[in-house]
């Protein structure tokens, strides 16, 4: 046993040290929105885009952030009405009312089979700015629970204009209050940069791709180029089916992804439910719906994040002091990777060490994710059931 677990905290060692040197920095957690100092001279016209569905609770204050932008040139916003039967829409008709900007406020259409709900409810939005705005250069994809600063179209049209960006996407600070908010939160955010390394996705001539679809501003033009958002329509995990889409073949297009507190998630975080159902949902699809990428993916997780600790109290259990070296090494290794994006949410230091227990919930939740699709219930979110569409995507 000991010799087992001296391997595998070896082997945890030098997959933390490789990750530190040679997954693109990741871990830093630098890539962050800042102001620009070179602004444009003609501010091109943008329309943010809502898809809403039952999203009562947070609709009116979200619409009404948009009313308050500090955007120089022409800001419009459309929500798209997904048939909500929750009040959503008599919530947004009321920012509509008060707004200083432009609100429209549409019904999408019967969704259509081979569509995934929120891209649908875009692609309605998108085709009625055909006429209402033919000459918008950007359109800014948005959540209906995620709040923008006064500044944050100014902003992310200035990083695209000044460095010919086809999109620009911003990772929305998420909730994590409470016990399950702050355990695991943090931990996804972290996990995300691992698998999409943001200093990869900005860098220029590189192929890897990645966005976060709460905050997207994307040039039309591109847009329209990779055949709109149908081109992606069956796309469960649809930010980065868009940002690849619109990345493209070499030579790649420039696109960038960063960090930001300005932007925040509304959605509540603090229900070990809430975090679940959200994971369960598309984990199983970034796997490819693959039994063994799952088993190698389970596999991973326990030498990467539990080997360290499960050396560490091996180590002291059997008095070996080889093996709770290499145990505490691992661990400390990957709680130095974690600090950065626990400082980001405000956590302190020895909240790093809890990265182990969220990384055991998350293949916990991963493998829930499997079991659902094979169940035929993969998918499931806001009342639809996507598991037809789970494979293409």
């Amino acid at each position: 046993m000991e010799t087992v677990l001296l391997a595998a905290a070896t082997g945890s060692g030098l997959l933390w040290c490789a990750l530190l040197v040679f997954r693109g920095g990741f871990w830093r957690a630098d890539q962050v929105l800042t102001e620009c100092a070179c602004e444009p001279k003609v501010w091109p016209e943008v329309v943010a885009i809502i898809p809403a569905r039952n999203e009562a609770g947070t609709i009116g204050t979200v619409a009404d952030a948009h009313g308050q932008s500090d955007y120089p040139g022409t800001y419009s916003l459309v929500i798209v009405d997904d048939h909500s039967d929750d009040g959503t829409a008599a919530r947004a008709a009321a920012a509509q009312a008060r707004s200083k900007r432009s609100i429209s406020l549409i019904q999408a259409p019967d969704l259509e089979p081979g569509w995934s709900g929120k891209l649908w409810a875009l692609q309605a939005g998108l085709a009625s700015i055909a006429s209402s705005a033919p000459a918008a250069k950007y359109v800014l994809l948005t959540d209906a629970d995620i709040l923008h600063a006064p500044d944050t179209a100014r902003r992310l049209v200035a990083k695209a204009e000044s460095e010919s960006l086809a999109l620009v996407s911003l990772m929305a600070l998420l909730d994590c209050r409470g016990l399950w908010g702050t355990l695991l939160v943090p931990p996804f955010v972290f996990f995300f940069q691992k698998l999409y390394p943001f200093p990869w996705i900005n860098a220029v001539g590189s192929r890897q791709a990645g966005a976060a679809g709460g905050c997207v501003l994307v040039r039309r033009d591109a847009l329209a180029e990779i055949g709109g958002i149908a081109a992606i329509r069956t796309a469960l995990i649809d930010d980065c089916a868009l940002a690849a889409a619109i990345k493209g073949d070499p030579p790649w297009r420039a696109i960038w992804l960063g960090l930001t507190r300005s932007v925040k998630s509304l959605r509540d975080n603090r229900s070990l439910e809430s975090i679940w159902t959200m994971v369960a949902r598309t984990a199983f699809t970034q796997l490819r719906h693959s039994a063994v990428l799952l088993g190698l993916s389970v596999i991973g997780m326990a030498l990467t994040y539990l080997a360290g600790p499960a050396a560490l109290i091996g180590g002291l259990a059997f008095a070996d002091g080889g093996l709770a070296l290499a145990g505490a090494t691992a661990w400390g290794l990957a709680a130095f990777a974690y600090w950065p994006t626990a400082k980001l949410y405000g956590r302190q230091p020895l909240w790093t060490l809890t990265l182990p227990v969220a990384a055991a919930f998350y293949s916990a939740m991963t493998l829930a994710s499997a079991v659902n699709h094979w169940r035929g219930k993969g998918g499931r979110w806001k009342g639809r059931n996507y598991t037809q569409l789970a494979g293409k995507g």
